[in-house]
């Protein structure tokens, strides 16, 4: 049934994105331009290092993987999260959240799935062009396991996302319009764009690096699937640790954002009311 469903959304996002078809290009062409931009900039710093030139460790082919990693984790959010999430608040004033709660469906699963971006979904496709270029530049070879347990990871950073976002929108039923907090959510996944190891060397990189590693673990979402892809794992211990809990906070931040919406409906009062 769930299938079915999710199927019926992605046919009815496309025949939306293709009723507005220059809309649809428009957004390719911006978000590619983006991608074009951040290459650039980060060309231009490597080139500026020299050679052998390095930031915090990371080589220009590393970086440029690392760089892969954070752009398909935040391109599968806002494919096919941010746009419902960011329409939650919208359902609770105009009281559409009422034909929600009423259909035979998870609640959080319509909320969740009911639009997709596809124009955004070009950016996973450009992640993965930068991503192969960076490990065929790298040349090391890539084991299977290495590539799995990427996805895996990938997948966990997405969760971990994904659960912080749901709980910020379930916010709207007790604020109404939330947009701050949906600031407060760029502000923070903002971190999420370098790598861990950067926020060191002095009392409050070492703060950032603590609170967003093992408090709000965004640090992890990008830096830990990076390294193990790459290889890059110079302490087995210390980062069998990150995965370890990279992994439980995935799961945790689920089971914490269901109790939140759930929560939130519990206090939702219907337009009839």
């Amino acid at each position: 049934m769930y299938r079915r469903v999710l199927w019926k959304f992605l046919h009815n996002s496309l025949i939306r994105e293709m009723t507005f078809r220059g809309n649809f290009v428009i957004t390719i062409v911006t978000r590619a331009f983006w991608f074009a931009a951040q290459l650039t900039l980060f060309e231009i710093i490597f080139r500026n290092l020299g050679p052998g030139g390095q930031i915090n460790s990371w080589q220009r082919s590393e970086y440029f993987a690392f760089m892969a990693t954070g752009m398909l984790v935040n391109a599968i959010i806002e494919s096919f999260f941010m746009p419902n999430c960011a329409n939650f608040s919208e359902l609770i004033r105009t009281g559409n959240l009422d034909f929600a709660l009423l259909k035979p469906i998870d609640t959080q699963f319509l909320i969740s799935f009911e639009k997709i971006d596809f124009a955004m979904l070009n950016q996973v496709l450009l992640a993965f062009s930068l991503l192969a270029y960076a490990l065929h530049q790298i040349g090391a070879p890539i084991q299977l396991w290495q590539v799995v347990c990427y996805l895996m990871l990938v997948g966990a950073g997405v969760a971990i996302l994904y659960s912080l976002m749901i709980a910020l929108a379930s916010t709207s039923v007790w604020f109404g319009r939330n947009q701050g907090l949906y600031d407060f959510w760029f502000y923070i996944t903002v971190f999420a764009r370098y790598p861990r190891s950067i926020y060191t060397g002095d009392v409050l990189g070492s703060l950032i690096q603590f609170a967003f590693s093992f408090v709000i673990p965004i640090l992890l979402v990008v830096t830990v699937p990076a390294r193990v892809l790459l290889g890059k794992i110079n302490d087995p211990w210390w980062s069998t640790w990150l995965i370890v809990v990279l992994l439980a906070a995935s799961t945790l931040g689920l089971v914490l954002s269901r109790r939140i919406f759930q929560w939130s409906l519990r206090s939702y009062r219907s337009a009839s009311s």
